[in-house]
């Protein structure tokens, strides 16, 4: 018994050393020629990256030398700040023009705006008018009942409030200068003042103002000197 187990391992052991010094076959033999040749690329490969990332050369491919580099070196750094400059310029100008976009459109928002407001505002002017022509008639508006006349009255001023809250203010009295940019002058008075020549004599209708613009003259009649 102890004998075939001698027998076996001494068996083991030479299947072992005939694995080892078995041949190699063809395919074994390509494979070791491929991965000493990938191995030897590998390294070439690598030492020409670092000659390319270290070492300057010239056009015949010599080494340049220390004060060459620093030429070398100057030259490029050159180009980076034209270029980093180009490239500085090129977007002040983007941004400028962003900026410049922006506010004209901001711009025309607002005219916009103010051109709707302004062709709202006189639509409503009408109906201001008719309340001034409403009490401005004495004998008529002293003869309804206070309670009626009280009502109309906080009406016309809240009216008057709203609008005056959207920069629209009433103008026209009398003896104000008689402004051609402000008054549309209707009739003449005469008058024997020197100091009342070319004003306000008498308001037919008021004038309106939005935003010091005038959104619409007053129809005036002015004094004026005989």
């Amino acid at each position: 018994m102890k004998d075939d187990k001698n027998k076996h391992q001494n068996n083991d052991i030479q299947l072992d050393d005939d694995l080892t010094t078995a041949p190699k076959t063809a395919s074994d033999r390509d494979f070791d020629k491929s991965d000493e040749s990938s191995n030897g690329n590998g390294d070439a490969l690598f030492d020409d990256l670092e000659t390319e990332e270290f070492v300057d050369t010239d056009e015949e491919g010599k080494e340049l030398g220390t004060s060459a580099k620093l030429k070398h070196l100057r030259e490029k750094l050159k180009v980076a700040v034209e270029e980093k400059q180009q490239y500085l310029t090129g977007w002040q100008k983007e941004k400028a023009e962003f900026i410049n976009i922006r506010r004209r459109d901001e711009e025309s928002k607002q005219e916009f705006y103010k051109f709707a407001v302004q062709g709202l505002l006189e639509e409503l002017l009408p109906v201001l008018d008719s309340f001034d022509m409403a009490m401005s008639n004495k004998e008529a508006w002293n003869a309804v009942s206070g309670e009626w006349r009280g009502g109309m009255e906080t009406i016309y001023n809240q009216f008057k409030g709203i609008l005056a809250k959207n920069g629209v203010e009433a103008f026209g009295e009398i003896g104000d200068p008689a402004d051609p940019a402000k008054f549309h002058m209707i009739g003449v008075d005469n008058a024997d003042d020197a100091k009342l020549d070319h004003t306000v004599s008498a308001v037919l209708q008021k004038g309106y103002m939005f935003k010091e613009k005038v959104l619409r003259p007053a129809m005036v009649r002015v004094f004026q000197i005989a």
